[in-house]
C-alpha cells in the first residue's frame, strides 16, 4: 500500500483501533464510506480486558457477517449468584430461555484478543478503509467543511490529513477528547480493585464454583467470573492500606487467590490494579468531532458492560453519519448521538452503581440489613432475574412523537420460515424497516417510501416491494401482543422508532418520521 499522503481527505477519521474503533471502521467501510483509522499501537493488546458481550452486540457482529467467527471465541455467561455477609444467596442473575429475543444468546463471555483479531481481519478486507498503525493524533482543527487531523509517528515525522468527521475511540486518556475540549462528569464512584485473570488446570477447575459469583462480603467484596474455556477472572476489592502495585505482582495476586486456588492449580495470565470509576462525558460532540467508547464514559465492571457500551456508541453514530453524508438526513441528526447515548450511559451506569453498592457494602451490620431486605423483597425465595432486564431503553433523541412504551426498546429478531430459517436481519437487511403483522396487501402502500417492509402475516398474495415471511417461534407475535400494536418502525441500529396499529396510524407515523429525519 502506498504511503499515507499528506493532505489526503476521508469522509471519517477514526482515532483508536480498539474494539469500538474497529467496529466503527467496519460499519462505515461496509457501506462505502471512505474511512481512515489510526492507532498509536501497532499490535492488539494480547491479554484479556473486557470479558462480557450481549446479544445486542452480537447482532452488530451479525450485521458485519462475523457472528459465526466471533461466536467461536465465546461461551454463554453462566448464572451469577450473589452471596451475602453470612454466605446466604441474596440475588441471582441469568439469561432468558430460548427462543432468544434477538436471535443470539443474551449474555456471553469471550476472549477479547481473539475477537479484536477477527474485527481487524474484517476491516482489512474493506476497500474504503485505510488502517495506519503507529500514529498518534496530536492536532485537530475544524471549520464548517472539514477537520484537519495532525498525525505523528514514533520517529516524530508528521503529516496532516482531513476528514469530514472525526470519531475519537482512543480510550480513557483520550487525546481526541482533550483536543475537542470535551470533559467527563464524575458520577461519584471511585474504588480500588485488583483484577486477576488465570488459566486453570483440571485440578483447579474441580475446586471452583460452577457459576459466576458475587461475594458481597464486608471483609473483602469480590467477583468470580467463569470465562471461556479454562479462563477464570477475579475482581477483588483492595483494602485500606494495601499497596495496589504490590497486589498486582504475582505474589500479591496469589495471596488473595489462596482462598480458591494455588499456583499448582493455574497459571496467571494477567493481573492489574485499577480504580473503578463512573464517568460520562458532558458533551459527546464538538462540531465535526465525536467521542465514543472509553473516551466518552467509564463505568464499574459489575455488569460487564464496558465494551458493549462502546460498540453501542459507534453503532448509533455510524448509521447517522452515513445518512448525513449521503444527504438523506439533516445535520441535526448528529446531535441525537450524544443525546441518546449520554442519557442511556448515565442510566445504565446508575444501575451498575446500584449493583456495586450491593456488592461493596463494608459495614457488617449494614450488609446484614441489606441481605435481609433483598431476601424479604423476594418473598423469602430468591428468584432469577434476567441480566438484560437491567439494560435501559433509549429515552430521548430520534424517537416518535407518538409516545409508547415500546419506543426506544430493542426490536426482536426472530428466525423466519423461509429456506434455511434465516434470522430476520439477514433476510430483509439492516436499514430502516417497517415490520408488521398486517397483511402484505395492507402494507404495500408503505413500500413506496423506500423503507424495507416485512409482513409476518403472509396471506398468499405477492407484493414485490413487501417481504412476506412467517416466523418460526412466535417471537414477534408475542412482542406485538405485549405492546398492543401491529406495526413497528425500526431504526438501523435495531431500536424501535415508533409503533402503530392500523393503516392510518402507520401512515401518520411514517409521515412524522420523514419530517424528523430531514429536520
Amino acid at each position: 500500500m502506498a504511503a499515507l499522503r499528506d493532505n489526503a481527505h476521508f469522509d471519517v477519521a477514526v482515532i483508536g483501533f480498539g474494539p469500538a474503533g474497529a467496529v466503527a471502521a467496519a460499519l462505515l467501510g461496509q457501506v462505502g464510506i471512505t474511512t481512515l483509522v489510526v492507532d498509536k499501537q501497532h499490535d492488539i493488546y494480547p491479554k484479556p480486558r473486557a470479558i462480557a458481550l450481549d446479544h445486542e452486540i452480537m447482532r452488530v457482529f451479525q450485521q458485519l457477517g462475523l457472528a459465526d467467527r466471533i461466536t467461536a471465541h465465546c461461551e454463554p455467561f453462566t448464572p451469577s449468584e450473589y452471596y451475602g455477609a453470612d454466605g446466604r444467596l441474596i440475588k441471582r442473575l441469568a439469561t432468558v430461555e430460548p427462543p432468544y429475543p434477538l436471535g443470539h444468546v443474551p449474555s456471553m463471555v469471550f476472549s477479547q484478543p481473539a475477537v479484536e483479531q477477527e474485527l481487524r481481519a474484517y476491516v482489512a478486507t474493506l476497500p474504503k478503509v485505510r488502517v495506519e498503525l503507529g500514529l498518534q493524533c496530536d492536532l485537530l482543527e475544524q471549520d464548517d467543511q472539514r477537520v484537519l487531523v495532525g498525525l505523528r509517528d514514533g520517529q516524530g515525522a508528521r503529516r496532516t490529513v482531513s476528514a469530514s468527521y472525526v470519531i475519537g475511540c482512543d480510550g480513557a486518556s483520550s487525546t481526541v477528547r482533550e483536543l475537542a475540549g470535551l470533559v467527563l462528569d464524575d458520577l461519584d464512584f471511585d474504588e480500588p480493585w485488583l483484577v486477576v485473570d488465570v488459566l486453570v488446570n483440571q485440578q483447579g477447575l474441580a475446586r471452583l464454583p460452577a457459576t459466576s459469583v458475587q461475594y458481597c462480603e464486608p471483609a473483602r467484596p469480590c467477583t468470580y467470573v467463569i470465562g471461556p474455556g479454562n479462563h477464570r477472572r477475579w475482581e477483588i476489592s483492595l483494602l485500606p492500606g494495601e499497596d495496589p502495585a504490590y497486589m498486582a505482582t504475582p505474589e500479591g495476586a496469589w495471596q488473595v487467590l489462596s482462598r480458591w486456588i494455588t499456583p499448582d492449580d493455574a497459571q496467571l495470565w494477567r493481573q492489574a490494579s485499577y480504580r473503578f470509576h463512573a464517568l460520562v462525558a458532558d458533551r459527546w460532540r464538538n462540531g465535526r468531532v465525536f467521542i465514543a467508547g472509553d473516551a466518552a464514559h467509564q463505568q464499574p465492571p459489575f455488569l460487564g458492560q464496558g465494551m458493549c457500551q462502546g460498540v453501542r456508541d459507534v453503532t448509533n453514530l455510524a448509521w447517522k453519519l452515513r445518512a448525513v453524508l449521503a444527504g438523506d438526513a439533516g445535520n441535526t441528526l448528529l446531535d441525537t448521538y450524544g443525546t441518546e447515548r449520554g442519557r442511556h450511559v448515565r442510566r445504565l451506569t446508575t444501575r451498575i452503581k446500584e449493583i456495586g453498592a450491593v456488592i461493596c457494602e463494608r459495614d457488617p451490620a449494614a450488609a446484614r440489613a441489606r441481605d435481609e431486605a433483598l431476601i424479604a423483597a423476594a418473598g423469602g425465595t430468591i428468584k432469577t432475574m434476567a441480566r438484560q432486564d437491567i439494560i435501559p431503553p433509549l429515552e430521548t433523541g430520534l424517537l416518535s412523537v407518538y409516545a409508547h412504551a415500546a419506543n426506544g426498546t430493542l426490536f426482536p429478531q426472530p428466525r423466519l420460515t423461509t429456506a434455511g430459517q434465516p434470522l430476520m436481519d439477514d433476510a430483509i437487511g439492516y436499514g430502516w424497516r417497517v415490520v408488521s403483522r398486517q397483511s402484505p396487501a395492507a402494507l404495500a402502500a408503505n413500500a413506496a417510501t423506500g423503507i424495507t417492509v416485512l409482513s409476518i402475516a403472509p396471506d398468499g398474495d405477492v407484493h414485490p416491494d413487501v417481504h412476506a415471511y412467517a416466523e418460526c417461534d412466535g417471537v414477534l407475535a408475542r412482542w406485538f401482543e405485549r405492546h398492543g400494536c401491529d406495526a413497528a418502525l425500526v431504526r438501523p441500529d435495531h431500536y424501535v422508532y415508533g409503533v402503530a396499529s392500523g393503516r392510518a396510524e402507520l401512515a401518520a407515523l411514517l409521515q412524522s418520521w420523514r419530517g424528523a429525519l430531514l429536520h
